[in-house]
């Protein structure tokens, strides 16, 4: 197939889900861990075209959801400065930190500015030499890469006014935690589709080897979503555990060599803090020794106050697959696109925006 609207044919759809019914006999859970998938599960309805036996789970696939608290109160602290120029995707300034957001930060005068590629911030610092430039590096495996980059392109330029407050997470350890929770007890992972054209099939391997889980790597749209399911269903009744590529278009065993090159030219793995699932060992990363320099603190001590989140937000939760946002006190009723109470209501990838948008 081509064409986008072939991925949306209604009766190769009508097709798979005859499929799924037919092979589905047993009750299983299954979880995406991408935040796109998340968002086209809810935009095309394909919890309720399932038989009762499947049931989906999301998961922490929104990486501005599972940012914590503190790294958020650190970006406001940063911008506060009057020689910093915090840079950011638009996606992170409405999340509430513990007391106020980068929104408010702007609107009170901080120099913040939204920008669509990690290049536009090594712009800014090479047209503003006088100041700190401060990106907020907050993603996954898709892209850390480029950030990556900007950091080798600042140090063949010289540039000595270029950091980054770093905060970028890896997927797989997550997956571990999220099989090691007893309350989940999960019996196959959609995997995450944009991740996996970096990293490859490889990384999920354990999965299938040691927990015994089967794994489809998905694309995104309604048929792709659909096949990975019935590719996992099979793989469930035939008591089988395998790492599966849905998504060929675009993934490759090895994922993107060039790119995981880059990458940890300039970063090595470290323990990261994730919100709703705490500290992952080997979750993180940090930059090496030989660009420590461009490692905003590392260079300039940062002092935040208590670091605090609403008490009746249950986006840990919703992020572990525990809980759903109906779970939620405040959906709807306080925590609202134009009033978000917590992140996963914030990005457009998060699972409260996605129910609060398509869930009737």
């Amino acid at each position: 197939m081509k064409y986008i609207d072939e991925f949306r044919n209604r009766e190769l759809a009508q097709g798979l889900i005859k499929k799924i019914v037919e092979r589905s006999t047993r009750p299983v859970k299954l979880m995406e861990v991408c935040g796109t998938h998340t968002v086209n599960i809810f935009r095309y309805g394909i919890k309720e075209l399932l038989p009762e036996t499947v049931t989906l789970l999301s998961g922490p696939g929104c990486p501005v959801c599972v940012t914590p608290n503190e790294t958020i109160d650190k970006a406001i602290a940063l911008s506060r400065e009057k020689d910093v120029i915090l840079v950011t995707f638009g996606d992170m300034m409405d999340v509430p930190g513990s007391s106020s957001s980068l929104a408010k930060e702007k609107s009170q005068g901080a120099d913040i500015r939204v920008v669509y590629s990690v290049q536009d911030a090594l712009k800014i610092a090479t047209e503003n030499p006088k100041k700190k430039t401060v990106f907020l590096a907050i993603g996954f495996e898709t892209t850390s890469p480029t950030v990556a980059v900007s950091l080798i392109e600042a140090e063949e330029l010289g540039l000595r006014n270029y950091f980054i407050l770093q905060g970028h997470k890896l997927i797989p350890p997550a997956m571990k935690a999220l099989v090691e929770d007893e309350n989940l007890a999960l019996d196959g992972f959609i995997c995450p589709g944009h991740v996996s054209t970096i990293i490859g099939q490889r990384p999920y391997q354990f999965l299938a080897t040691q927990y015994k889980l089967p794994c489809v790597i998905s694309g995104f749209e309604p048929l792709d979503i659909l096949q990975s399911i019935y590719m996992l269903i099979n793989q469930i009744e035939q008591d089988r555990a395998e790492v599966k590529i849905q998504y060929k278009r675009s993934v490759k065993e090895e994922g993107n060599p060039l790119a995981l090159q880059k990458l940890y030219r300039a970063f090595q793995v470290s323990d990261s803090n994730w919100r709703g699932l705490g500290l992952i060992p080997g979750s993180g990363l940090k930059l090496r020794n030989e660009f420590k320099n461009f490692d905003v603190e590392e260079k300039f001590p940062i002092e935040v106050g208590e670091v605090k989140e609403n008490p009746d937000c249950i986006c840990g939760s919703i992020l572990k697959g525990i809980k759903t946002p109906l779970d939620c006190p405040l959906f709807r009723k306080v925590c609202r696109p134009e009033n978000p109470i917590g992140p996963c209501m914030v990005s457009s990838e998060g699972s409260c925006a996605a129910y609060y948008k398509f869930r009737q």
